[in-house]
Parts: structure tokens; C-alpha cells; sequence
């Protein structure tokens, strides 16, 4: 068995083996996609596969939808030639359930895949573009896509030699899409959608800024008109998403499932810029996507595959829904403690009775009280299926050394906002908090870099750990027996947790849970034990 359009129109030996198949005309489809594109996606990689490529087959195979998706991949090339072309724009989706089944489904909702950076791929971007039937472009480029500038507010070298070559001529990520829209300007100003689905806040501001941006500079640089500035502002609309489905890089073990179900020449490579690629996407079943219902150029049914339309109100409340209260803050929790108790998986902390009880802790007793239920989803609902179905799922291979990269980035949103809120309602009081205050008080314990049992570890990588590291080697080496001095600096730095710990009334049992943690070999584990009873 080979994944090609030949291969699968032998539908019984494929169904015999347990795969669910497109129910479409592909033939048509491909057809009709050409000569009236609707949809055009930048991002090739496991989300899009997993999530709006399937909700789009689903919709063809109900006849809702008529046209497929166009995918282009503007950072890695290798993964459309390895990925895609080989294997005739077909995937399968392996969905990875929590009792250990594995639905196996082939994509085929992929009609073209192109490489942005090809001189005949970029002039039928450039044709899709200029195409009046093009509703949406949407993306799934990771927050740091949408870049401009550096870290003190200076423009990218990329970028800034955008600016001076104008239009045709981008090589930046966002270049290349101001260039396209500058083609559909020229071509016939037909308004159009641009629906950023990457999990960072607000997205669709960021992208709005980026695109905003390269028509300033390339008009006030007399390189392009001032309608060109007024169309991008005026005609595109930029709408707000929150998206949401554990997508990890292809499994070993997955994919000895899928060569013993008789799939040849199927294995995951690395490219050159270090993507792990395969024909196979493995995903968790649970998945949201929410979009603002803002569209110039006509509106997709994607509603009736399950995305939500909605206002940017309700996008923002569930967004921070699920990252102040309902997932993320539960994920820290687990890897900073996962981390020092030597796991490797989060689905094995979920089997530890007192971890469990510590993320049960941040989200139902400390975090529910204080959410803003955005209406169309439930958050007690969404949290019960965080703890009851996605966390435990041991197909899932996520780890708590992956969730903790970056912690003094995110610690902030999932914990400081949560802390702002009780510091705001009179009939709630910070002090009382416990299970928050003990998951900083383990952050700073992990940053000490030795785990329950006296052993060290590599710290997952952080932009802060400079900073850090030698405030927590002091304690490591037991130079610095005055906790209060120690954490001092850390605790009340409102750029790590977006408030001063001490004034919001935390910071002394912060310490004191610290020197609880650190008092020698099995101390995070008691500590975890009289906390969690």
C-alpha cells in the first residue's frame, strides 16, 4: 500500500485495513479549486493537516464545500517535496484516543501545495491572489511569523531590506504576503480575509500590524501608492482566532502502526532546518477552533464543521479562558513539578495522585472563580475535558520537559492574571491562595536545576535562565540561607508575573513554600504530599 490518488481509489483494500477515506470527487475538486480558488492556507505543517485540512474534507465529503484548500509554505520547503508532492497532496491523520484506539483517516482536501520562494510557484500564488474567488488566507506560521522587530524594538535586518526593495521583491515571510497583497490590489481590489489560526493573543492584531506596516514603509518610500496603505487597512480584515489541539511531531510508534497496517515508503524525515516531517499527522481527538466573524470576500461554512463564528469579545474571553484557567496554567503546573519528580510524559504526573490533586487545584478551586465564561463553551466543561480526557491520554507524547521551555514568558498570563483578578474582587483575598503560590514556589525550585532526588538536570531552554540561573545558583550551593534576599528580585519582578508578588500579598509564603521544597532529597515530594492532602 502507498499513499497516492491511484493507490486509494482501490478503496476495499484500504477500508479492510481500517482507514476512512475521502467520500468526494477529487478529480472535481482539484478542478474546480484551480480556476476559482477560495481558500489559500500559509503553513504546511501537523496542525493544519490534523485540524482545518480535515474539517475541510469533512465538508467536501458532505457537499457543503465544492473547493479545496491551497497550502503554501513560506520557512521550510522541504516539508511540501517530502510531505506533500511525493505522496499526491494526500495525508493520513491518525486521531489518538484516550482508551487507545486509533482512527486513521486519508486526507485528501489538499488540491495544490506550493513553496513560496519558487519562481513558478510564486506566480500562481501571485494568480491565486489576484483571483476574485479567493475568500480567505489564513496561516499557521507560529507567533514568530508575524515578527518585525527584535527584542529592543529594532526591525529585523530581513525585513528592513524589505522595506527598501518594495513589492516583487520580499524575502521576509511578511514581505511576501504585502507583496501578494499589493498583486490583488493591482489586479482588482477585491476586498479580502486574512485569519491568522496561531495561538498567540490577539492574533489577528499582529498580523493586521505586520501587513499594516509593509504598506506604510513602501508608501511613504514612494514604492507603492497611498490606495495600496488604505486598502490593506480598509479592504482585509483581520479576525481574531483562538485555536486549540495538541498536534506532536510524528510518533515512532505510530508509525510502526501504520507500516504494519501494510503502508510502504512512509517513514518521518528531519529537514534541513530541523522540522520533523511525514505523511502522517498524529493528534489528540479534542479540538476548538473560534473565529471573529469579520469577513470582506464572503465567509466559509466552517461552522459547519464544528468552528465557532463569533464576536472579538467572546474570541478574547475564550482565549484567555483557556490560557489563564482552564489548560495552560495546569501544564505549567505539571511540567515545573514533572520536571523535578524525573517524568517524561504528562499523561504518566496525571496517574500521580498528588500531582493530580495540585492541577486539580490551580483550575477548579483557584482558577474557575475568577473566569469570564465566554457563553459558547462551557469552562467547567473544558476544563473536565483537559483533566478527565486530554492530559491523561497516553498516546499523547507530550512531556513536561517540552511544556517548560519559555516558562518566564508564560508564567505571567497563566498565573499573574489570575493573581490580578483576586487582587481586583473584594470578596475574594490572594493570601488565600495555595496551589498558585506552591507552583511558583516550585518554578524557582526548578531553576536550582536539581531534581527530588539530588540529581542535576538540564533546565528546558528560557530567555531568562541568564538572568536566573546565577540568583539560583546561590541556593544550589547553600551561600545564600537568607530566602528573602534570594527571591527578592525574582518575586517582585512584574515582567515575570505581571505583579509584584509581595504586594499582592504572596510573597513571604511563596518563600516559605520555597525552603519547604528545597530542604534535601524527597522534599519536593513532601511538600507536595502536605499541600495537597
Amino acid at each position: 500500500m502507498k499513499l497516492t490518488q491511484k493507490e486509494i481509489e482501490n478503496t476495499k483494500m484500504w477500508e479492510e485495513k481500517g482507514f476512512k477515506l475521502p467520500r468526494f470527487n477529487r478529480e472535481n475538486m482539484l478542478k474546480l479549486t484551480k480556476e476559482a480558488p477560495e481558500w489559500l492556507h500559509f503553513g504546511a505543517g501537523n496542525i493544519f493537516r490534523a485540524f482545518p485540512a480535515a474539517v475541510c474534507q469533512e465538508l467536501l465529503n458532505r457537499g457543503i464545500l465544492k473547493t479545496g484548500i491551497i497550502v503554501a509554505e513560506g520557512y521550510d520547503y522541504e516539508i511540501i517535496e517530502k510531505s506533500y508532492r511525493k505522496f499526491d497532496n494526500l495525508s493520513i491523520l491518525v486521531t489518538l484516543r484516550e482508551d487507545g484506539n486509533m482512527e486513521k483517516s486519508v486526507i485528501a482536501s489538499v488540491a495544490e501545495s506550493l513553496c513560496a520562494d519558487r519562481s513558478s510557484d510564486w506566480k500562481r500564488l501571485c494568480e491565486i491572489f489576484c483571483s476574485p474567488s479567493l475568500k480567505m488566507v489564513s496561516f499557521t506560521i507560529t507567533e514568530k511569523g508575524y515578527c518585525l522587530t527584535d527584542g529592543k524594538g529594532d526591525f529585523l535586518a530581513d525585513v528592513a531590506e524589505d522595506f527598501k526593495k518594495g513589492p516583487f521583491f520580499s524575502e521576509s515571510y511578511m514581505g511576501k504576503l504585502a507583496s501578494l497583497c499589493y498583486e490583488r490590489f493591482k489586479s482588482t481590489g477585491v476586498p479580502l480575509t486574512l485569519l491568522s489560526m496561531d495561538n498567540c493573543s490577539h492574533n489577528g492584531s499582529r498580523l493586521h500590524a505586520a501587513v499594516v506596516e509593509f504598506a506604510k514603509q513602501w508608501t511613504e518610500n514612494g514604492l507603492t501608492e497611498h490606495e495600496f496603505l488604505e486598502y490593506v487597512a480598509e479592504s482585509i480584515s483581520y479576525p481574531w482566532s483562538m485555536i486549540d489541539k495538541i498536534t506532536p511531531r510524528p510518533d515512532e510508534s505510530v508509525l510502526n502502526a501504520l507500516k504494519e497496517a501494510g503502508i510502504d515508503e512512509f517513514d518521518a524525515v528531519v529537514t534541513a532546518k530541523n522540522t520533523y516531517v511525514a505523511p502522517f499527522v498524529n493528534a489528540e481527538k479534542p479540538q476548538y477552533l473560534v473565529i471573529e466573524d469579520n469577513f470582506k470576500n464572503g465567509r466559509l461554512p466552517l461552522d459547519e464543521g464544528g468552528i465557532i463564528y463569533t464576536d472579538k469579545e467572546t474570541v478574547d474571553k475564550v482565549e484567555k479562558m483557556k490560557v489563564c484557567t482552564c489548560l495552560n496554567p495546569l501544564h505549567t503546573s505539571l511540567a515545573v513539578f514533572g520536571c523535578l519528580l524525573g517524568y517524561t510524559k504528562i499523561s504518566d504526573e496525571m496517574k500521580d495522585e498528588n500531582l493530580r490533586k495540585l492541577a486539580e487545584g490551580v483550575g477548579y478551586a483557584e482558577g474557575l472563580c475568577v473566569v469570564s465564561d465566554p457563553g459558547i463553551i462551557r469552562p467547567e466543561d473544558f476544563i473536565d475535558e483537559v483533566l478527565n480526557v486530554r492530559l491523561p491520554n497516553p498516546f499523547m507524547p507530550d512531556t513536561p520537559q517540552r511544556i517548560a521551555c519559555d516558562t518566564s514568558q508564560k508564567i505571567s498570563i497563566r498565573f499573574g492574571e489570575t493573581i490580578k483578578a483576586y487582587m481586583k474582587r473584594c470578596d475574594l483575598d490572594t493570601r488565600n491562595l495555595v496551589f498558585i503560590p506552591l507552583v511558583i514556589a516550585g518554578w524557582c525550585r526548578y531553576l536550582m536545576a536539581v531534581d527530588d532526588a539530588g540529581n542535576a538536570f538540564e533546565l528546558s531552554p528560557d530567555p531568562m535562565l541568564s538572568t536566573l540561573l546565577p540568583i539560583m545558583e546561590k541556593a544550589r550551593l547553600g551561600s545564600c540561607m537568607d530566602v528573602h534576599e534570594l527571591l527578592k528580585d525574582i518575586l517582585s519582578n512584574t515582567a515575570i508575573f505581571g505583579v509584584d508578588l509581595y504586594e499582592a500579598g504572596l510573597g513571604e509564603k511563596i518563600e516559605k513554600m520555597f525552603l519547604e521544597l528545597a530542604a534535601g532529597v524527597g522534599a519536593v515530594r513532601s511538600t507536595l504530599v502536605k499541600y495537597t492532602k
